[in-house]
C-alpha cells in the first residue's frame, strides 16, 4: 500500500474567479474566490484543504506534496507555522509555470523517489473508502464513476460532468482509452457503457508516468494535460487497473459551490 500522495494546487483558479451574483459567499470565501485559491476556501471556518488532507489522513496516507505556485508563501505559513497538520507530513513542490496537470504531475518526481503515489486535485473531495482502494492497488490505476450517480450523490450538475474524461476499459478491468474533455458524456438510456464511466483525475501511479508527462505533446487547449499523459501511458503498455466507485465527490470548483459543499461537511472535522 502507498503512503504518498501529491495534490495539484498550481491552476489559476479561472472558474473559481468568475463573477457570479447568485454566489452565497463568507467575506473570507469571497477573499479566496477573488484570489482563485481553492484549496484555501474558508469551509465551515477551514480551508478546504483540510477536508482533503484528512480524507487522505484516513485512507492511511502518510506522506502529501502539494504542487503549488512560485507565489504561494500564505499557504506554506498556514501549514507549516500557524496550524501544522499532526497525521500527514506535508511538502510543497514548485510548478514554475502553469503548465497543465501532466507538468505539475512532473515536477514532483524527485519528490515521489520511485515510490507509488496518488496523485489528485485539489478542488475534489474524494470519499475515504475510494482512496483507501487506490492506494491498496498493486499496480497503476484510478475509479471509475457512473455520470448518473455522481450527479445524484454529488454536487455535480450534468453539464459539467459533460466535460469531465471518459473512459474505455475492457473485460479484465484496465484501462485501454481515455478522452479527455469530451462534448459529450452523457449517453441516452441504454447507450454505449463506455461513455457511462468517467474518471475524476484521481490516480494511482508509479515512477513510469513521469516519462509519459515529459513525451505527451501539449493538447489542443496548449497544455500538457494529465488525462492525456495516462493515454500516452497506455499505449506505450501502461496497464491501470480501472475499479468501479460512488461517490459522493465534492467538487468546490466555482464559487456556487461553496455553499453547497458546506452544507455537506457541517456535521465533519477534519483532522489533517
Amino acid at each position: 500500500m502507498t503512503e504518498r500522495a501529491i495534490v495539484l494546487a498550481r491552476g489559476l483558479g479561472t472558474r473559481m474567479r468568475a463573477a457570479d451574483s447568485s454566489a452565497q459567499l463568507t467575506p473570507d470565501q469571497q477573499r479566496a474566490a477573488d484570489r482563485g485559491v481553492k484549496a484555501m476556501m474558508p469551509v465551515n471556518g477551514r480551508p478546504f484543504l483540510d477536508f482533503i488532507l484528512s480524507s487522505l489522513a484516513d485512507a492511511g496516507i502518510r506522506l502529501v506534496a502539494l504542487v503549488v505556485a512560485p507565489d504561494h508563501a500564505a499557504l506554506r505559513r498556514h501549514y507549516q507555522t500557524d496550524v501544522p497538520p499532526t497525521r500527514v507530513r506535508l511538502d510543497f513542490v514548485v510548478q514554475p509555470e502553469a503548465l497543465g496537470t501532466a507538468n505539475a504531475v512532473l515536477v514532483t518526481e524527485a519528490w515521489v523517489g520511485g515510490n507509488a503515489f496518488l496523485a489528485m486535485n485539489a478542488d475534489n473531495l474524494y470519499p475515504v473508502a475510494v482512496l483507501t482502494q487506490l492506494a491498496s492497488l498493486p499496480e497503476p490505476g484510478l475509479p471509475v464513476f457512473e455520470p448518473e450517480e455522481l450527479v445524484t450523490s454529488s454536487n455535480i450538475p450534468a453539464e459539467r460532468i459533460r466535460s469531465f474524461a471518459i473512459l474505455d476499459v475492457d473485460d479484465d478491468g484496465h484501462l485501454v482509452g481515455i478522452v479527455e474533455k469530451p462534448k459529450d458524456v452523457l449517453p441516452p438510456k441504454g447507450g454505449s457503457v463506455k461513455t457511462s464511466r468517467i474518471s475524476m483525475n484521481c490516480w494511482r501511479f508509479d515512477q513510469r508516468i513521469f516519462q509519459a508527462c515529459r513525451d505527451v505533446p501539449k493538447s489542443e487547449r496548449g497544455e500538457f494535460e494529465l488525462p492525456e499523459a495516462v493515454g500516452f501511458a497506455v499505449r506505450h503498455g501502461v496497464k491501470f487497473r480501472a475499479f468501479p466507485a460512488r461517490g459522493p465527490v465534492l467538487d468546490l470548483s466555482t464559487r456556487a459551490d461553496a455553499a453547497y459543499v458546506a452544507r455537506r461537511l457541517a456535521s465533519t472535522i477534519p483532522r489533517p
